[in-house]
């Protein structure tokens, strides 16, 4: 949630920032500043008829006291008291309206995040080269994967529907080391693992920027014995940055660094387009994700952290990838500034995401109401970052395709050898 402070200083600056994602929030901001101004003055009759109810509570006994007529006195309070109580419905009714429209806004691209929307993403750096096929036609990652018997779709779709998948003997167990590798190598960094519930409330997903606006984009599942109703985490970043959400955190406390494994549960699988078959959309997918709670003055530093860890990983699989810095339009809603590491997909000759790192600034933590306590010894919100450690629903492709041979089979990247225990997969 953007600070209304800035917004009531700096308003173009909070139009500006919507604009550069291509989100016109000049209406909304105008009414927030309206219903803000309504707000105060509301505030001020509140609190100027409290202040003459407590001035006539403390003058009718001592005019008892001495005898006088209190009548007068207490029909004006009688007056008072439903005013004070018209007054703050009508406050409770502004103060949500605005609340609802704040909720509307997404977060303030940083400075130096271009406008536009993902035509306007740059390429920042490419780790290696494509993959070249020397005497043979190279396959797609769907005939590989059922040929080798590592995948297999239709009975996938027999059991859930199309966007779904089986990990069969050797592609459940490469599926289960690149887990087993990331979170090794988390956890050889620091970072704590954590293992989350999959239905989350509705503050989770609230405090994470996905709720209201966003919340037709997860599965929720309803409970016939009551009336709370739950969702399936999109992502392990929800539960993490709720983690200490309404706590008050100490500095020495921070920076907490997190790591999750869960499958992730999306509505997003789409139209399944023919260079997106397989396992490059799906309903559900493997990740490890990485969060950190740092200090505003950190941020910027664990930043850099987390998309360094999420390209070592690709690294360490040797995978060919490029780093992108996103266009403010390509950003996701909560999110200040993001960099996605993209693998190279040989047979869809495009590169697709496999991590997101992203800075959300202090914009879900106001959400959350996730502070630290200063030095100086006061409060101020906390930063909450994430990245992607990694998903495993495109690097399995990228690992088969880039890594295939010309008699069918795939070489195992040496990473993951000791998990599976074989170098080559053959068919």
């Amino acid at each position: 949630m953007i600070d209304i402070k800035l917004i009531r200083t700096n308003p173009d600056l909070v139009k500006a920032g919507a604009k550069k994602r291509n989100y016109d929030a000049d209406k909304i901001v105008d009414d927030i500043l309206a219903f803000d101004a309504k707000r105060r003055e509301l505030i001020a009759e509140v609190e100027a008829k409290r202040a003459e109810q407590n001035a006539a509570s403390k003058k009718i006994p001592q005019l008892k006291k001495e005898g006088g007529d209190v009548s007068e006195l207490l029909a004006r309070m009688k007056t008072l008291s439903a005013e004070v109580k018209e007054y703050s419905a009508k406050l409770d009714e502004i103060e949500e309206q605005q609340k609802t429209l704040l909720l509307s806004l997404p977060n303030m691209p940083d400075e130096d995040v271009v406008a536009g929307g993902k035509e306007n993403n740059e390429p920042l750096r490419y780790f290696g080269e494509k993959p070249k096929f020397e005497g043979f036609t190279p396959k797609n990652h769907v005939e590989l994967c059922e040929t080798l018997h590592l995948i297999d779709y239709q009975r996938g779709a027999k059991l859930a529907g199309a966007g779904s998948w089986v990990y069969c003997g050797m592609g459940a167990r490469l599926e289960w080391a690149l887990l087993n590798f990331f979170i090794d190598e988390h956890i050889k960094d620091g970072y704590e693992l954590m293992l989350v519930p999959h239905m989350l409330n509705y503050e989770c997903g609230y405090t994470a920027g996905q709720f209201p606006k966003f919340s037709d984009e997860v599965y929720w599942i309803a409970n016939p014995t009551s009336t709370e109703k739950k969702f399936l985490l999109p992502t392990a970043e929800t539960a993490l940055v709720n983690l200490h959400r309404d706590e008050i955190l100490s500095a020495e406390e921070l920076p907490k660094k997190y790591i999750a494994y869960t499958p992730c549960y999306r509505r997003e699988a789409g139209s399944y387009r023919s260079e997106e078959r397989g396992m490059i959309r799906g309903h559900q997918f493997n990740k490890v994700e990485m969060v950190q709670y740092t200090k505003p003055d950190e941020s910027d530093k664990a930043f850099e952290e987390l998309v360094h860890k999420a390209e070592h990983l690709v690294q360490e699989l040797g995978l060919h990838y490029r780093l992108s810095k996103l266009a403010a339009g390509d950003c996701s809603f909560s999110m200040a500034r993001t960099y996605d590491i993209e693998v190279w997909i040989p047979s869809m000759g495009i590169y697709k995401e496999v991590s997101s790192a992203s800075n959300a600034r202090e914009y879900q933590a106001r959400r959350g109401n996730v502070k630290f306590r200063d030095t100086d010894g006061k409060t101020k919100f906390v930063h909450t970052l994430n990245a992607s450690g990694l998903a495993t629903s495109r690097v399995l492709p990228a690992i088969v395709e880039q890594y295939q041979n010309a008699d069918g089979s795939v070489t195992v990247p040496e990473v993951l050898r000791k998990y599976v225990g074989t170098e080559v997969i053959r068919p």
